[in-house]
Order: C-alpha cells, then sequence, then structure tokens
C-alpha cells in the first residue's frame, strides 16, 4: 500500500462495519477497497467513499446502508474526535464543506429524507462560500473555495458531424447498406438499415487575463480552469496579459496546487498591463486558425480594461466569431446584474461579437455556467 499502514487499517474497519451490518463483504472485496484508496487520496472522503462505494457495493438496496454506515464510521463528531486518523482525514479532506452522499434513485429502498442524503461536514456555511465573492474572501476561504472547485463537473455540448453512423432508430435510411443487401440476396431486403450523424463534443478554449485589474479573481478562474481540463481534454488553456502563454498542459497535472505553482512560473506577466486584442490576435495566429478554435466555445475571462489598440481587438474579435462556434465573455464585475452593459473600453469594443456575458465572480456562478454550457446551442 502507498499510505500508511493506520489508515489501511482504518479502511479495514469500516469493511467489518459494513459486513457487520449485514453486507456481503468478502476479504477480498477490503483488499480492492484499500487498493482503491491508495492509487487516488486516502485523505480525501470523496476518494474514499466512491472507492467503497464502488468495491463493496455489489447491489443498489445495499446503497442506502452504505450511505448511512459511512457517515457514521467517518463523519459522526463522537467518532472523529476519538479516532486521529479520522481527524486528519477530516482537516485534510477537500470536501469537508461541501461532500454530499449522491441521491438514490426514488423508489429505491431505504429511507428518503433529505436528512439522509446529506454528510455529516455539510454545514450552513457551504452556501456563504458559494455566493461570497472572491474578492471578499480570507486567505483560507480561498483556499477552501479552491478545493471545492475540484469536484465541478464540466461537460461540453455535442456537435453533429458530417460522417453518419450506424444506428437502429436513426433518421434517415442508408441506401448504400440496403443495396449491398439487394446484390447479396438477389433482390431482397432483410432489413432496412438506418444511419444517423456522429455527434462529438465541442471544444472548449478558456482565455484568461491574469493582469492587475483581474488580481482578485484570475487564480479562482485558473482553478477552474483546471478544473475543466481535468474533467475533459476538449478544453484548452491560454493566459494573458500583455502576452499569451499556453497552459493547457501544465494544467494536467493531478494535483492543483502543483499546476497552479508551474503556471505561475510558466506565466511572465501576471498581475502586469492588459494587451487584450495583441492577445487574441496571437491566439488566432498560432493555434486558432489550426483548429483550436474552429467550432469550439471560447471563453474569454476579463474585465475588459485594456491599454491596447481598440482597432486590433476589434479586427481580432471579429476573425475570432467568424472562426469559433461561440465567444463568450465572463466578467467577474457583472456580479448578479441581470442587465449588465459592457462599462470598460474593451468590453465595449468586443461587444458586437460576444455571443453571452456570464459572471464569474463566486462559486455559484461558476456552478452555474458549467451547467448551461451543455445545454449552449
Amino acid at each position: 500500500m502507498s499510505f500508511d499502514s493506520t489508515f489501511e487499517e482504518l479502511f479495514v474497519e469500516f469493511g467489518d462495519l459494513l459486513r457487520k451490518s449485514g453486507q456481503s463483504i468478502g476479504s477480498d472485496d477490503i483488499l480492492v477497497f484499500c487498493d482503491a484508496v491508495s492509487k487516488l487520496n486516502p485523505s480525501d472522503l470523496v476518494d474514499i467513499y466512491w472507492s467503497g462505494r464502488s468495491t463493496l457495493i455489489h447491489k443498489k438496496d445495499s446503497i442506502p446502508i452504505y450511505n448511512q454506515k459511512f457517515r457514521e464510521f467517518f463523519l459522526n463528531a463522537e467518532s472523529i474526535s476519538n479516532d486521529p486518523r479520522k481527524k486528519k482525514i477530516q482537516a485534510t479532506s477537500i470536501a469537508t464543506a461541501t461532500f454530499e452522499i449522491p441521491e438514490v434513485e426514488e423508489g429505491t429502498p431505504g429511507e428518503g429524507e433529505e436528512e439522509e442524503k446529506k454528510m455529516g461536514f455539510v454545514s450552513s456555511t457551504t452556501d456563504i462560500f458559494r455566493s461570497k465573492e472572491f474578492k471578499d474572501c480570507s486567505p483560507e476561504e480561498l483556499a477552501k473555495m479552491r478545493q471545492m472547485m475540484n469536484v465541478f463537473k464540466l461537460s461540453p455540448p455535442e456537435r453533429r458531424t458530417r460522417r453518419y453512423q450506424l444506428k437502429k432508430n436513426g433518421n434517415k435510411l442508408s441506401m448504400r447498406n440496403i443495396a449491398k443487401q439487394v446484390m447479396r440476396n438477389h433482390g431482397e431486403i432483410d432489413e432496412l438499415v438506418y444511419v444517423s450523424k456522429k455527434r462529438k463534443l465541442r471544444p472548449i478554449v478558456f482565455i484568461l487575463d491574469i493582469s492587475g485589474s483581474m488580481a482578485d479573481y484570475s487564480r479562482n478562474l485558473l482553478q477552474f480552469a483546471h478544473a475543466a481540463r481535468s474533467a475533459h481534454e476538449k478544453v484548452e488553456v491560454f493566459c494573458f496579459g500583455t502576452r499569451l502563454t499556453r497552459i493547457t498542459k501544465i494544467l494536467d497535472h493531478r494535483s492543483p496546487d502543483e499546476a497552479m505553482k508551474i503556471a505561475g512560473n510558466a506565466v511572465l506577466d501576471w498581475d502586469g498591463g492588459t494587451r487584450i486584442g495583441d492577445s487574441i490576435e496571437t491566439f488566432l495566429k498560432k493555434w486558432g486558425r489550426n483548429g483550436t478554435s474552429r467550432g469550439a466555445i471560447v471563453v474569454i475571462c476579463s474585465d475588459g480594461l485594456d491599454r491596447g489598440d481598440p482597432r486590433i481587438l476589434f479586427e481580432a474579435m471579429e476573425r475570432l466569431s467568424r472562426l469559433s462556434y461561440r465567444i463568450l465573455w465572463m466578467n467577474p464585475h457583472k456580479g448578479d446584474q441581470l442587465n449588465f452593459k459592457p462599462n470598460t473600453m474593451g468590453m465595449i469594443v468586443a461587444d458586437p461579437f460576444i455571443d453571452q456575458i456570464v459572471s464569474g465572480h463566486n462559486l455559484n456562478s461558476l456552478k452555474e455556467f458549467t451547467k448551461s454550457l451543455v445545454n449552449l446551442r
């Protein structure tokens, strides 16, 4: 095992608790559970929960019992106070403020009360964290928020391609395959063959402003981009101040802290000036025209304070709009305003080519953004 033997004993104890509650769990199941946790993060409640649920539970009916015992064993306040191993998990877990037991489908045996769905660490402060602006948070609160972002799941929308694939419930007859049947069977058709267009996920490109005017938000938006990249390989990430830097490969590091550290060293113009037009023009010349932005959803995260030439920005945005599928502008200063109007030079110049202006000032706005992407048409 790659983790401390005391933690291994803790997970064995949890397996024994499930066995005593009537679950059919063998020693081999517990060994697989320990091995699964060792390959993830033994101090992360999310990893522990899903490792146990996928290796120790074999029937859907057992999920409510598993949820109950998991809460009692790992999250009960009295149990934690008497066990230093559980204290360590509580102190280091990335999920202490947000982890919830996934809901069980309706009709599944077990209690259906809302209390049964929540984990012990879900506190009244969670909603406060999610709605509090990044610029108003203390360093400790920001650290917790960045940890919460790791559980965000970004799902890019799908697009139809020009290629077809065989499909039983397709919307078009495959005349080629039907003709082959006729020739093979001397004029007889065995069955009608249908096809439909293949679907692929749309690429998403983040272009993040890390200039001085975005200092209150840039690191949190970069953390969000890391979570997006971890969720899907179709995500590209760039940073810009006075120049553009591609950091997609840097964000492939599984550890968010390590990724942020390397990105900070790679981006030389952090907290400096802003040249939005020049940066977008560089993106188009080096990556955009080669296919990175073709049919993609481009998300520009900036407050629009630009020191560059407005003409360059206008022309760059015009070309970008022709190449990309949609341009979304994430401006943290929008906040919760419903009728937000661009009020900085950069945004005013770019406004004719922006499909949608979204916010990114707190966790709630980022979560709503991830939900809206999948339905973007």
